[in-house]
């Protein structure tokens, strides 16, 4: 690690801030933990079809997103530090490491973390997430961010409580304290960190180096398609290469293609632009979470359903498996409509209309075999690569117009 000495550790406002090679690093583990997410549910959905112990898409599918939702929560305090502080610096290269190891210990215990491994889960959160506002609370001397950080490190003491009782407690129970505890963290997030007598802080004058944070989230977004592929490869080549499996396995890897060339085109190529540009850099660049956030959800369900659309091509579906195949990409689409309206101000027809298509598809395909939802929902995602290919070509590159 670099020295840590010298003053706060505050990067410079005008200079250009890239990602350590810690922080890719850090990544890394995420692509572990995400197919740990998926391999999780597959053990719940990958049941024979009229079986007695079926998957509730309401239970399962809450369970697994409170999982993602607080590996998020870790890797997203983490990016914003390392945009907010110089992550050249020993404090911070400490939170990186001290984040990075608890993420491994989460991801090691998800597939377990409702039953034997929920005390592991959750002590390696609360470390991650109590860490980070300690060390800066040291680190910071009498910066004026320091009465930010003592107010984080309140809250998530205070929820880290809720965190450790819940892992004592049966699963039921279990989900919805943590539930709780996950969303006063995020809303305490959201409203600046409020706490009684020593106020709340104002999101939109935090200083970020904007490049950096852009960077960050396209990097957690190239991770989760990275999962994607990772995923379902690991499923194909654990059974016979028929007919049928390959097919759904180059349904699988062509739908990940179009999902990046969706993100790039054009408003992924551009976001450190837009978040630069807006007269809020901090309120652009939390915008911006939320939105990866939904669409890193919808590639973790399409990763799910593409491996049982890889294991069991021709079965009969259960109503599980096609929310998560068609869901997957209806999420992603959503969240780049979101996105794109955060970049140029706008949002594209072709968004709108391929989520109507995949709607209506719903019904007629909870009656037919997963290969053929699968292969219609990259159908829908090629059509509109195709759009916005075709709206790109012969004009000059679109600048970013950030309406924040």
């Amino acid at each position: 690690m670099t020295g840590g000495g010298g003053g706060p550790p505050l990067p410079a406002a005008d200079s250009p801030q890239r990602a350590t090679f810690l922080e890719l690093f850090f990544d890394l583990v995420y692509v572990f933990a995400l197919t740990r997410i998926s391999f999780r549910a597959f053990e719940d959905l990958a049941l024979e079809p009229g079986g007695t112990e079926g998957w509730s898409p309401v239970t399962g599918g809450g369970k697994t997103l409170l999982l993602v939702l607080a590996l998020w929560a870790v890797w997203q305090g983490t990016a914003w530090s390392t945009s907010r502080y110089d992550p050249h610096r020993g404090w911070l290269q400490a939170i990186v490491i001290t984040a990075l190891v608890s993420s491994i210990v989460m991801g090691v215990a998800i597939p377990r973390a409702f039953t034997q491994t929920g005390l592991a889960f959750a002590l390696a959160y609360v470390v991650a997430q109590v860490s980070r506002p300690g060390i800066l609370l040291l680190a910071l001397g009498r910066h004026r961010d320091r009465r930010l950080e003592l107010r984080m490190l309140i809250v998530l003491c205070a929820t880290g409580v809720l965190w450790l009782t819940g892992a004592l407690l049966p699963t039921n129970a279990r989900v919805a304290v943590w539930a709780l505890a996950l969303l006063l963290e995020y809303l305490a997030a959201r409203f600046g960190w409020p706490v009684p007598g020593l106020g709340r802080s104002t999101v939109s004058r935090w200083r970020v180096a904007a490049e950096h944070l852009a960077e960050r989230y396209q990097q957690f977004f190239l991770v989760a398609l990275g999962e994607t592929i990772l995923v379902t490869s690991l499923a194909y080549s654990s059974g016979a290469f028929d007919l049928a499996r390959t097919a759904a396995f180059a349904v699988s890897i062509l739908t990940s293609v179009l999902f990046w060339r969706i993100y790039v085109q054009r408003a992924g190529q551009i976001l450190a632009e837009a978040v630069t540009k807006s007269r809020h850099p901090a309120n652009t660049g939390r915008s911006a979470a939320d939105t990866h956030l939904v669409m890193v959800v919808g590639l973790v369900a399409s990763a799910i359903g593409y491996e049982l659309t890889v294991q069991h091509p021709l079965n009969r579906p259960e109503a599980a498996w096609v929310a998560l195949i068609l869901g997957g990409p209806l999420l992603f689409l959503l969240g780049r409509a979101r996105f794109e309206y955060e970049v140029f101000g706008r949002v594209s027809p072709s968004r709108w209309v391929a989520t109507g298509v995949l709607l209506a598809l719903v019904p007629v395909l909870l009656h037919t075999a997963p290969l053929v939802s699968a292969a219609l929902a990259s159908v829908v995602l090629a059509g509109v690569a195709v759009a916005d290919a075709r709206r790109a070509r012969g004009k000059p590159p679109e600048a970013a117009s950030p309406p924040l």
